[in-house]
């Protein structure tokens, strides 16, 4: 199911944005993720438009706030006003609150205005006057800061930088990109035509199956590591968490290289220098392992029989 909706969103996205399939792919990673995307290129690489492209397809809400030096916390979270004619404090959500939110050139602002994207990326809320407001999901935000001209701008703190899941570099297109991008930008810009192949509900369930997916895993990654260090695993606990593992891989998203280099780095405090499990099959590994696991003098799996 994630491999079906992934596929209808970059397909959709790839209608706006020409030949740059891995920096799609990096945007859907940090939407099944619950990450969010810090993006660094020069101006005019489409930085604005995958955004926007992101959202349509989604079908989420979209909203961007153009970082300056003036700019306050309250302008990016919101604040609470005092409508004079009902005699009372009414609050107003700021652009965060929203869906996808499109942070352009964010070293721009004073540390003072970063800092309000703290909670909100890492906590999904934002707190106005001690009353805290959930954003809506799914949440992501995708910032944007040109490298190149660095007067007047004000470097990312690190703890800023850690909420960012990924830092993507778009760059520019090559030649014949750039007149695929004149033709179909030619007659009209298709972006305000795109239309959402997915729903924010949607996209929800993904993350959850996404996050029970890898739960799973890491159990069974940890209960394999607890047998085989304690040194009291049975073949038949040892072929059972190798089976379970290998039907998480085959119905989830992964696929043969990244579940071989799953289970290389799961079975690598055991043996570090000895093998490289890219060189070897599954069969193979499951033969080494239960012959590290086997009673003491008891044969080992594909040895000789003693000569009489």
């Amino acid at each position: 199911m994630i491999a079906d909706v992934a596929s209808r969103i970059r397909e959709n996205v790839k209608k706006v944005i020409i030949s740059k399939d891995e920096v799609i792919n990096l945007a859907l990673v940090a939407v099944l993720c619950e990450g969010h995307v810090l993006l660094e290129d020069v101006p005019g690489t489409g930085k604005t438009t995958l955004a926007r492209a992101m959202a349509a397809s989604l079908g989420a809400s979209f909203r961007r706030i153009q970082f300056t030096p003036d700019l306050l916390p309250s302008d990016v979270t919101g604040l609470n006003w005092f409508n004079q004619k009902a005699q009372e404090f009414q609050f107003r959500a700021g652009p965060v609150i929203s869906h996808i939110v499109l942070a352009d050139e964010i070293n721009r602002a004073t540390p003072r205005t970063q800092s309000a994207l703290l909670e909100a990326m890492q906590e999904r809320q934002v707190t106005i006057d001690g009353v805290p407001h959930l954003l809506p999901r799914p949440f992501l935000v995708m910032a944007t800061q040109n490298p190149v001209e660095l007067e007047g701008t004000f470097p990312l703190p690190e703890a800023q930088i850690d909420r960012f899941l990924l830092r993507v570099a778009i760059g520019y297109p090559t030649q014949s990109d750039e007149n695929a991008i004149l033709e179909r930008f030619r007659a009209s810009d298709p972006l305000p035509e795109l239309e959402a192949v997915t729903s924010p509900e949607e996209i929800q369930k993904l993350q959850a199956e996404r996050r029970e997916y890898y739960f799973e895993r890491t159990r069974t990654a940890r209960e394999m590591r607890r047998l085989l260090q304690r040194g009291g695993a049975t073949e038949a606990q040892v072929l059972e968490l190798l089976r379970r593992l290998k039907a998480l891989d085959e119905d989830g998203p992964a696929r043969t290289r990244k579940n071989l280099e799953a289970l290389d780095a799961m079975l690598n405090p055991l043996q570090q220098a000895k093998y490289r499990v890219l060189e070897l099959d599954v069969e193979q590994r499951m033969r080494e392992l239960l012959n590290r696991v086997r009673p003491r003098g008891a044969p080992r799996q594909g040895a000789r029989p003693p000569a009489e």
